[in-house]
């Protein structure tokens, strides 16, 4: 996370692959990170005419905004090459994908996101428009349930509260079985013992016990114009879950259309906050 890393722009030349990378840029400025845009192709003999056109597009980026940027093509998957690519490579900071929103036959997009995003060793943050006028994130949501896993998201939530002096939303969902509450409570306990040791502001908000935690996560972030909504994926996510459809979708996909940044579960000996 510190400064010199750089920030990842899988590109497939469309508008959404241009707003992520507006917010690469913006993104980049503050964190004194590269960018590097990555187009995947099916067959080797399409790399090459795909590196001339995407150094171009790196090449005007750069000119225009003053952040050193190239261009990568790699043949293979996206559902896997682009998570290979940021296992291989240890100097990556954030991945920044655009993507279309949940409607329709466009539900099949937000499985496809999350099969990227699951693959990926670097965290992803998924957008869906251009950046705002704003320079920072000043409000981040961070849902709080019952998983463990919540815990690695705390990383993420003292990064952007240091950066940008973000000020953190906690929602917390409110559950009947008392087992589950009493992890849900022990997780928040946990959350605002290290926010308050690194002086980041936070609000806490709970929802109903009835009702859908996505949903009411979506609806609460809109409600306060939040900035970022910062989740973890599924840890072991299935087949099933990608027909289904994963909370993770709905939230990557939200109406509101608001910026999502999805943390991959980890080994327990991988996660540490001595970062900070």
């Amino acid at each position: 996370m510190e400064a010199g890393k750089r920030i990842i722009v899988p590109w497939d030349f469309t508008d959404k692959a241009q707003n992520a990378l507006a917010h690469a840029v913006k993104m980049a400025k503050v964190l004194d990170n590269t960018i590097t845009l990555l187009h995947i192709v099916k067959k080797e003999k399409e790399i090459n005419e795909a590196v001339e056109k995407l150094n171009i597009i790196a090449a005007q980026s750069q000119e225009e905004d003053n952040i050193p940027t190239n261009a990568i093509v790699k043949e293979g998957s996206i559902f896997t090459t682009i998570g290979e690519y940021t296992q291989e490579h240890d100097d990556i900071n954030l991945v920044i994908m655009g993507t279309h929103g949940m409607k329709g036959m466009q539900k099949l997009t937000g499985s496809w996101a999350l099969k990227v995003i699951v693959s990926s060793h670097a965290p992803f943050i998924v957008v869906q428009d251009p950046p705002t006028n704003k320079t920072s994130f000043d409000k981040i949501v961070f849902p709080v349930n019952f998983k463990t896993e919540n815990r690695e998201k705390l990383i993420w939530a003292i990064y952007f509260g240091k950066i940008f002096n973000a000020k953190i939303h906690f929602i917390k969902q409110e559950v009947s079985d008392a087992n589950l509450l009493k992890k849900v409570n022990h997780n928040l306990t946990f959350a605002k013992k290290y926010l308050s040791k690194y002086n980041i502001e936070y609000e806490i908000a709970t929802t109903d016990v009835s009702g859908n935690f996505a949903e009411a996560t979506i609806n609460f972030a809109k409600d306060i114009g939040a900035d970022l909504m910062l989740i973890m994926t599924t840890k072991n996510i299935g087949t099933l879950d990608y027909v289904l459809g994963a909370s993770e979708q709905f939230i990557i996909a939200n109406t509101a259309r608001i910026p999502v940044m999805c943390v991959n579960p980890r080994k327990a000996h991988n996660f540490s906050l001595a970062t900070f």
